[in-house]
Protein backbone atom coordinates (compact mmCIF):
# COMPACT_ATOMS: atom_id res chain seq x y z
CA UNK A 1 0.00 0.00 0.00
CA UNK A 2 1.20 3.42 -0.61
CA UNK A 3 2.65 5.63 1.74
CA UNK A 4 0.15 8.62 1.90
CA UNK A 5 1.55 11.96 1.23
CA UNK A 6 0.66 13.57 4.13
CA UNK A 7 -0.33 12.24 7.11
CA UNK A 8 -2.05 13.92 10.83
CA UNK A 9 -1.84 11.35 13.75
CA UNK A 10 -3.56 12.55 16.96
CA UNK A 11 -2.52 16.01 17.02
CA UNK A 12 -3.19 18.40 20.03
CA UNK A 13 -2.36 22.02 19.32
CA UNK A 14 -3.17 24.75 22.33
CA UNK A 15 -3.48 28.69 22.39
CA UNK A 16 -1.84 29.11 26.10
CA UNK A 17 -3.34 25.81 28.35
CA UNK A 18 -6.82 25.99 25.90
CA UNK A 19 -6.85 23.19 22.86
CA UNK A 20 -7.86 24.33 19.26
CA UNK A 21 -7.65 20.88 18.06
CA UNK A 22 -7.53 17.59 20.06
CA UNK A 23 -6.46 14.15 18.93
CA UNK A 24 -6.77 15.39 15.04
CA UNK A 25 -5.80 12.23 12.48
CA UNK A 26 -6.41 12.59 8.49
CA UNK A 27 -4.93 11.31 5.67
CA UNK A 28 -4.37 12.74 2.11
CA UNK A 29 -3.15 10.55 -0.77
CA UNK A 30 -1.23 11.42 -3.76
CA UNK A 31 -3.34 12.81 -6.61
CA UNK A 32 -6.73 13.52 -4.09
CA UNK A 33 -8.77 16.95 -3.23
CA UNK A 34 -9.36 16.56 0.12
CA UNK A 35 -11.96 19.00 1.82
CA UNK A 36 -11.89 19.89 5.94
CA UNK A 37 -15.32 21.66 6.35
CA UNK A 38 -16.62 22.81 9.50
CA UNK A 39 -18.78 25.91 11.62
CA UNK A 40 -16.14 28.90 12.25
CA UNK A 41 -13.75 28.57 15.53
CA UNK A 42 -13.75 24.07 14.54
CA UNK A 43 -10.16 24.35 13.73
CA UNK A 44 -10.17 24.43 10.09
CA UNK A 45 -7.64 27.15 10.05
CA UNK A 46 -5.64 25.90 12.90
CA UNK A 47 -5.27 22.89 11.11
CA UNK A 48 -3.68 24.24 7.96
CA UNK A 49 -1.49 26.10 9.89
CA UNK A 50 0.13 23.28 11.80
CA UNK A 51 0.36 21.21 8.51
CA UNK A 52 2.52 24.49 6.88
CA UNK A 53 4.86 24.58 10.29
CA UNK A 54 2.84 27.95 11.57
CA UNK A 55 1.97 26.29 14.86
CA UNK A 56 3.59 23.02 16.40
CA UNK A 57 1.63 20.27 17.92
CA UNK A 58 1.57 20.26 21.45
CA UNK A 59 1.48 16.30 20.91
CA UNK A 60 1.20 14.13 18.02
CA UNK A 61 3.15 13.60 14.50
CA UNK A 62 2.61 15.57 10.72
CA UNK A 63 3.90 13.22 7.92
CA UNK A 64 5.10 14.67 4.53
CA UNK A 65 5.94 12.04 1.98
CA UNK A 66 6.55 9.28 4.87
CA UNK A 67 8.94 11.83 6.94
CA UNK A 68 8.03 13.66 10.20
CA UNK A 69 7.81 17.35 9.39
CA UNK A 70 6.13 18.72 12.27
CA UNK A 71 9.42 20.01 14.24
CA UNK A 72 10.40 21.98 11.39
CA UNK A 73 9.77 25.39 10.44
CA UNK A 74 7.49 27.13 7.22
CA UNK A 75 10.67 27.28 5.20
CA UNK A 76 11.76 23.89 4.84
CA UNK A 77 7.99 22.48 4.23
CA UNK A 78 7.82 24.59 1.23
CA UNK A 79 11.49 23.61 -0.12
CA UNK A 80 9.98 19.87 0.98
CA UNK A 81 7.20 20.74 -1.78
CA UNK A 82 4.09 22.22 0.20
CA UNK A 83 2.59 25.34 -0.22
CA UNK A 84 0.02 27.37 1.72
CA UNK A 85 -2.42 29.79 0.31
CA UNK A 86 -3.94 30.94 3.97
CA UNK A 87 -7.13 33.51 4.56
CA UNK A 88 -7.28 36.79 3.77
CA UNK A 89 -5.02 35.86 0.25
CA UNK A 90 -2.35 37.88 2.42
CA UNK A 91 -0.71 39.61 -0.52
CA UNK A 92 1.65 42.44 -0.57
CA UNK A 93 -0.21 44.67 -1.32
CA UNK A 94 2.67 47.38 -2.12
CA UNK A 95 4.32 45.12 -4.52
CA UNK A 96 3.06 44.43 -8.29
CA UNK A 97 1.64 40.97 -9.43
CA UNK A 98 4.97 39.94 -11.14
CA UNK A 99 6.62 40.91 -7.94
CA UNK A 100 4.61 38.79 -5.73
CA UNK A 101 4.96 35.84 -8.02
CA UNK A 102 8.31 36.33 -7.58
CA UNK A 103 8.32 36.05 -4.08
CA UNK A 104 6.38 32.64 -4.32
CA UNK A 105 9.77 31.75 -6.18
CA UNK A 106 11.80 32.92 -3.60
CA UNK A 107 14.60 30.30 -2.85
CA UNK A 108 14.62 28.39 -6.07
CA UNK A 109 17.57 28.19 -8.08
CA UNK A 110 17.48 28.91 -11.66
CA UNK A 111 15.14 30.48 -14.45
CA UNK A 112 11.63 29.30 -13.60
CA UNK A 113 9.83 31.96 -16.65
CA UNK A 114 8.24 28.60 -17.32
CA UNK A 115 6.68 28.76 -14.26
CA UNK A 116 5.43 32.67 -14.97
CA UNK A 117 3.74 31.51 -17.93
CA UNK A 118 1.91 28.64 -16.18
CA UNK A 119 0.28 31.00 -13.53
CA UNK A 120 -0.56 33.45 -16.37
CA UNK A 121 -1.97 30.74 -18.09
CA UNK A 122 -4.13 29.67 -15.37
CA UNK A 123 -5.10 33.69 -14.42
CA UNK A 124 -5.11 35.31 -17.61
CA UNK A 125 -6.09 38.32 -15.66
CA UNK A 126 -2.70 38.52 -14.05
CA UNK A 127 -0.82 38.14 -17.23
CA UNK A 128 -2.87 41.71 -18.04
CA UNK A 129 -1.70 43.10 -14.66
CA UNK A 130 1.58 41.98 -14.32
CA UNK A 131 2.58 46.01 -13.51
CA UNK A 132 -0.25 46.42 -11.00
CA UNK A 133 0.27 47.32 -7.40
CA UNK A 134 -1.37 43.62 -5.46
CA UNK A 135 -3.51 45.98 -3.43
CA UNK A 136 -5.16 47.76 -6.13
CA UNK A 137 -6.64 44.37 -7.46
CA UNK A 138 -10.34 43.07 -6.94
CA UNK A 139 -10.99 40.18 -4.45
CA UNK A 140 -10.91 37.70 -6.76
CA UNK A 141 -7.90 39.19 -8.41
CA UNK A 142 -6.22 38.80 -5.25
CA UNK A 143 -6.95 35.32 -4.70
CA UNK A 144 -5.73 34.54 -7.64
CA UNK A 145 -2.56 36.25 -6.76
CA UNK A 146 -2.50 34.52 -3.74
CA UNK A 147 -2.71 31.00 -5.45
CA UNK A 148 -0.62 31.90 -8.33
CA UNK A 149 2.37 32.89 -5.77
CA UNK A 150 1.88 29.59 -4.33
CA UNK A 151 2.68 27.41 -7.74
CA UNK A 152 5.28 29.80 -8.13
CA UNK A 153 7.29 27.46 -5.84
CA UNK A 154 6.05 24.13 -7.68
CA UNK A 155 3.94 22.49 -4.68
CA UNK A 156 3.21 18.73 -4.71
CA UNK A 157 1.21 19.31 -2.10
CA UNK A 158 -1.66 22.82 -2.25
CA UNK A 159 -2.93 23.91 1.24
CA UNK A 160 -6.42 26.19 0.11
CA UNK A 161 -7.46 28.01 3.18
CA UNK A 162 -11.34 29.56 2.15
CA UNK A 163 -10.27 30.30 -1.40
CA UNK A 164 -13.66 31.42 -1.96
CA UNK A 165 -14.03 33.82 0.98
CA UNK A 166 -15.89 37.28 0.74
CA UNK A 167 -16.13 36.31 -3.17
CA UNK A 168 -18.99 36.94 -6.30
CA UNK A 169 -20.43 33.59 -7.30
CA UNK A 170 -19.14 33.72 -10.56
CA UNK A 171 -15.54 34.20 -9.71
CA UNK A 172 -16.01 31.77 -7.02
CA UNK A 173 -16.90 28.96 -9.98
CA UNK A 174 -14.04 30.26 -11.75
CA UNK A 175 -11.71 29.32 -8.47
CA UNK A 176 -13.36 25.69 -7.69
CA UNK A 177 -12.60 24.92 -11.57
CA UNK A 178 -8.88 26.30 -11.40
CA UNK A 179 -8.43 24.14 -8.33
CA UNK A 180 -9.66 21.45 -10.23
CA UNK A 181 -7.05 22.05 -13.28
CA UNK A 182 -4.12 22.28 -10.78
CA UNK A 183 -5.31 18.69 -9.54
CA UNK A 184 -5.49 17.50 -13.23
CA UNK A 185 -1.84 18.85 -13.23
CA UNK A 186 -0.42 16.60 -10.82
CA UNK A 187 -1.01 18.81 -7.58
CA UNK A 188 -2.01 17.22 -4.70
CA UNK A 189 -5.35 19.80 -2.42
CA UNK A 190 -6.11 19.86 0.75
CA UNK A 191 -8.83 22.42 1.00
CA UNK A 192 -10.38 24.13 3.44
CA UNK A 193 -13.85 25.80 2.55
CA UNK A 194 -17.10 26.80 4.19
CA UNK A 195 -18.75 26.81 1.03
CA UNK A 196 -19.50 22.76 1.73
CA UNK A 197 -21.54 22.56 -1.27
CA UNK A 198 -19.31 23.08 -3.69
CA UNK A 199 -16.09 22.08 -1.88
CA UNK A 200 -17.58 18.30 -1.84
CA UNK A 201 -18.46 18.75 -5.66
CA UNK A 202 -14.77 18.88 -6.47
CA UNK A 203 -13.23 16.93 -3.26
CA UNK A 204 -12.61 12.72 -3.41
CA UNK A 205 -13.12 12.81 0.75
CA UNK A 206 -13.96 15.10 3.36
CA UNK A 207 -13.57 15.49 6.97
CA UNK A 208 -16.01 17.77 9.15
CA UNK A 209 -14.56 18.88 12.12
CA UNK A 210 -16.31 19.94 15.33
CA UNK A 211 -14.99 21.83 18.49
CA UNK A 212 -11.06 20.83 17.05
CA UNK A 213 -11.54 17.26 16.38
CA UNK A 214 -12.99 15.25 13.65
CA UNK A 215 -16.73 14.78 13.67
CA UNK A 216 -16.74 12.80 10.24
CA UNK A 217 -15.32 11.25 7.45
CA UNK A 218 -16.19 10.22 4.47
CA UNK A 219 -16.11 9.92 0.52
CA UNK A 220 -17.22 13.54 -0.43
CA UNK A 221 -19.76 11.92 -2.72
CA UNK A 222 -21.37 10.25 0.76
CA UNK A 223 -20.66 13.47 2.91
CA UNK A 224 -23.14 15.15 0.51
CA UNK A 225 -25.58 12.65 0.12
CA UNK A 226 -25.46 12.65 4.38
CA UNK A 227 -28.76 14.16 5.88
CA UNK A 228 -26.77 15.18 9.03
CA UNK A 229 -24.14 16.78 6.63
CA UNK A 230 -27.10 18.47 4.46
CA UNK A 231 -28.92 20.16 7.37
CA UNK A 232 -25.95 21.52 9.55
CA UNK A 233 -23.89 22.42 6.70
CA UNK A 234 -25.56 22.30 2.94
CA UNK A 235 -28.41 24.23 3.93
CA UNK A 236 -31.00 21.85 2.92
Amino acid sequence: MATPMLQVENVEVRYGSVPAIHDLSLLVNEGEIVTVLGANGAGKTTTLRMISGLHRPYSGRVLFEGEEIHHRPPHEHVGRGLSHVPEGRRIFATMSVRENLDMGAFGRRGSYKDDFDHVYSLFPVLGERQKQLGGTLSGGEQQMLAIGRALMAKPRLLLLDEPSLGLAPKIIQSIFEIITQIRSEGVTILLVEQNANQALKIADRGYVLENGHVLYEDSATALLNDDRIRRAYLGQ
